[in-house]
């Protein structure tokens, strides 16, 4: 496997690390100067200290801790976050609490974690008409349970 070389800055010298060979995601971890609480039905955007600089042709997505999201209903607030490679700001996690209780974020927790991937960009073909497939419009359930 390839490896892509990414620069990053860190506030707290602590960068993300694969936990396993098989990971696809590293786990961001909030960066506070006190801890931020995160009442049921609040949402914040919470720092990680960190700033990266991605090659042409790549993205950083950053997803949910499924581990928070089961447990204690932290989530994101926008589903899925993109960080485009021309960004240089600090990656910030917007999170938000769907569970019924206060959470606490600590210095140092693990909130999210970050995918990098390779994209591509698309040069639309303006058409009257599309072929047919067998599924044709068919959507939202039409395939089956």
């Amino acid at each position: 496997m390839d490896k892509v070389i990414v620069k990053i800055k860190s506030d707290s010298g602590v960068v993300p690390q694969y936990e396993t060979e098989g990971a696809a995601g590293m786990d961001l971890r909030a960066h506070l100067e006190e801890p931020m609480t995160l009442e049921p039905g609040q949402r914040a955007l919470v720092p990680t200290g960190l700033y990266i600089e991605l090659p042409l042709g790549y993205e950083a997505q950053i997803r949910a801790r499924s581990g928070l999201a089961i447990k204690k209903g932290i989530g994101l607030v926008n589903g899925i976050g993109t960080i485009d490679c021309d960004y240089r700001g600090e990656i910030k996690v917007a999170l938000i609490n769907w569970g019924q209780e206060p959470f606490i974020i600590n210095d140092g927790e693990r909130i999210a974690q970050m995918v990098v991937a390779k994209y591509e960009r698309v040069q639309w073909e303006v058409s009257a008409e599309l072929s047919e497939t067998e599924r044709g419009a068919g959507g939202f359930g039409h395939t089956g349970v």
